[in-house]
């Protein structure tokens, strides 16, 4: 199977290059000051029930397109108004029809801390997702070397940006530990493989129960009997969801049933 990771990465280099010659670091940085910005990671540290990091998406490589009246104002305001911690937004353009736009168009209207869902290669995506008013910046193990990794969360950190670093086996998870100031997203789907399994989460959350930083189970989640068989393996409440509530006809009531697992 062609690795679907690769080719994004391939093609996120192509655009970065394109848009570096439109938008120097002074103009990103002028942007930034214009943003209010809200800290990610601490509004899921204080919340003492189910986090939702609700996923607004139009498509990705896995399941094709998702919403077809697609409407990113109306997506985030259904979450919002349904319990949502935090929005992730998707904003990579190819693979997933994403828009950085979506995240400036949210944060214009809705309260909300917001996740810049994209794949992190450059330092200079922090400042260009910031300019945009993300709080959170992602970096995705699999996707970097070692050097990559820590310059991006050394950045991020810089701009006083939450950082999700997400993995995907145990190997990843030892490496994730050394990010102290950050989240860690346990993802169930294997991104080279698109294959999807709960759990994932159980085996490296073995790995990574001693990080002081919230731990997040991310995709496959599609019932609250999913969210609730992780919750009593680890205690995760933090679930990062996306397509089920996507795809559902009844999100909200999806929504209610996820945030009572604890009770």
């Amino acid at each position: 199977m062609t690795n679907i990771l690769e080719k994004i990465i391939e093609e996120k280099k192509y655009s970065l290059d394109l848009i570096k010659k439109e938008k120097s670091l002074d103009i990103l940085e002028k942007n930034i000051k214009e943003q209010s910005f809200l800290n990610f990671k601490e509004t899921i540290q204080k919340n003492q029930s189910v986090s939702l990091i609700t996923e607004i998406k139009k498509a990705s490589p896995s399941a094709g397109v998702l919403v077809n009246n697609f409407n990113h104002l109306d997506i985030a305001k259904m979450y919002v108004d349904n319990g949502a911690t935090c929005l992730s937004v998707l904003t990579e353009e190819k693979y997933f029809l994403g828009k950085l736009d979506f995240i400036q168009d949210i944060k214009k209207q809705i309260k909300v801390p917001i996740l810049a869902k994209d794949f992190f290669i450059d330092p200079y995506q922090i400042a260009l997702s910031k300019s945009y008013g993300c709080d959170c910046i992602l970096i995705i193990v699999a996707a970097l070397n070692g050097a990559q990794a820590d310059e991006i969360y050394s950045e991020a950190l810089r701009h006083n940006l939450s950082v999700i670093v997400e993995v995907h086996d145990q190997r990843e998870a030892e490496t994730a530990l050394k990010f102290d100031q950050a989240l860690i997203g346990i993802n169930n789907r294997n991104l080279k493989t698109l294959e999807v399994s709960l759990n994932n989460t159980i085996s490296i959350f073995e790995v990574i129960k001693t990080h002081k930083g919230p731990i997040i189970s991310e995709s496959g989640i599609k019932t609250a009997n999913d969210a609730e068989y992780i919750y009593e393996k680890t205690g995760i409440k933090n679930f990062l969801i996306g397509e089920s509530l996507l795809k559902s006809d009844n999100p909200d009531e999806l929504m209610k049933k996820l945030i009572q697992i604890t009770q």
